[in-house]
Parts: structure tokens; C-alpha cells; sequence
């Protein structure tokens, strides 16, 4: 961790971080896969499509071609922009987690690798896009969904530091994404991504609630406030 100053802007992930999108994701990509023929009802399997991009879910997962991935991903957006976008919950905690870093004067962001005109209408129906400054999402047609592009967008758009920032997420899109554009990170462990497979990309602390995202920052803070404070001192 950068123990110089406290980080000021904290990007975080949306689907299972923010918000618990299972329901709804899970049920478009059904809704996508049966166009194709294919009948999926694996629960795990199901899960693991929650966070990395639709592209690489249908290429990677399902062996499609990159046209029929194209293909997948307008009609699993048939399902998902009149339904599936609301079958999705807000995480408890989290408004209160937002709040809080709001007022202890941090910059929030979202990073997601979902288009942003959809982040935003979320954001929207759970009422908290008051607490962002920036959105930053992918395009509909797939440009900028790796999570680094985003990332780095972000940074770029609000001209932060990235040593001055952290990246919160639960999977290990997120947490790789952050390690390379020089930015700390957070990996939440009540989303979707396994502890085994955010410390192997590289996670360098670890939440188990909202709350504790929050707390970590506001104490890393403090503590960073005093070292810089104690080597201001010395140089003096």
C-alpha cells in the first residue's frame, strides 16, 4: 500500500459489489443461450458470468464465435433492458458506506465493465448516483470493457493520481485491471469472486461487508495522515 497521503478518489466495481445482479444477469444470458439452442441451468456455472464482460463470457465459457458473441450479447440485451436490469438488489451497507466516505470528503467513483447507460439507470433506481462524481463504463459496442480501459478513463477524466486511488471490486477483472494502471486495491468478499481467486490477481486488502470497505479507507487515512505528517516534520 502507498502510505504517503490518503487515497482521495475510490472507484468502485458495480455488479457484486454494489449491487447483487444475479438474478437478472443470470436470467438474460439464459435468455441469450436458448437463442443459440443451449439450455443452461447450472447454478455455478451461471455465476461465473457475473463481472467480466458478455464478449468474453459467450467466446470463453460457451466456445462462440466472435459474431455469434456479438449475436448473444444484442439479444441477451432484449431480456435485460426492459427486466433483467431491475432484478437486482442493492448490497446492505453499502448506501451507508457511501455516505460515510462522501462525507469524510472522498471523490466516488464507478468502474464497471457494464455500459455505462446502464450503470447510470441503476444507479438511478437504487438512488444513490448522488454519491458519484463520474461513471465510467463501457460502450454498447464493447469498446472499453476491459477493466484497466475503464480504469484508466476514469483517472484520465477526474485528472487523479492513481497512487492517490483505489479500486474496490469482487472479482479478478477488477483487482488485475487495478494492478495494472499502478492502483491500489480492495476485493470484497461478499460478491462473486472466491479469496483464492482475488489473492492470486494480486488483491492487496480484503472486506467482508461494506462497512468495512469504509473503515479501512477512513483508518488508512488517519494512519497515512500521520506518517506524512511525521516526515514532513523531519524534512523541516
Amino acid at each position: 500500500m502507498n502510505l504517503t497521503k490518503p487515497y482521495t478518489t475510490i472507484l468502485f466495481d458495480l455488479d457484486g459489489t454494489l449491487t447483487d445482479p444475479e438474478e437478472g444477469i443470470t436470467r438474460s444470458f439464459q435468455y441469450a443461450l436458448h437463442h443459440f439452442g443451449i439450455e443452461e441451468k447450472d447454478p455455478a456455472r451461471l455465476r461465473e458470468i457475473i463481472g467480466p464482460p458478455l464478449l468474453e463470457s459467450f467466446t470463453k465459457q460457451y466456445g462462440f464465435s466472435q459474431i455469434d458473441a456479438l449475436l448473444a450479447v444484442d439479444v441477451y440485451r432484449e431480456y435485460f433492458t426492459q427486466t433483467g436490469i431491475y432484478e437486482n438488489r442493492l448490497y446492505p451497507g453499502v448506501e451507508e458506506m457511501l455516505r460515510t466516505l462522501q462525507q469524510a470528503g472522498k471523490r466516488l467513483m464507478v468502474a464497471t465493465s457494464k455500459p455505462t447507460v446502464f450503470a447510470n439507470r441503476i444507479l438511478e433506481h437504487f438512488n444513490i448516483r448522488q454519491y458519484f462524481t463520474f461513471v465510467a463504463g463501457s460502450e454498447l459496442n464493447g469498446n472499453r470493457s476491459a477493466k484497466a480501459e475503464v480504469i484508466q478513463w476514469a483517472l484520465a477524466h477526474s485528472g487523479t493520481n492513481p497512487k492517490r486511488a483505489v479500486m474496490v471490486g469482487d472479482r479478478k477483472h477488477d483487482i488485475m485491471g487495478a494492478v495494472e494502471t499502478n492502483v491500489d486495491t480492495i476485493a470484497v468478499l461478499y460478491g462473486y469472486g472466491s479469496r483464492e481467486e482475488l489473492e492470486e490477481a494480486g488483491a492487496a486488502y480484503f472486506a467482508e461487508t461494506p462497512q468495512q470497505v469504509a473503515e479501512y479507507i477512513l483508518d488508512y487515512g488517519k494512519e497515512a495522515e500521520r506518517l506524512f505528517s511525521i516526515r514532513r516534520k523531519k524534512r523541516l
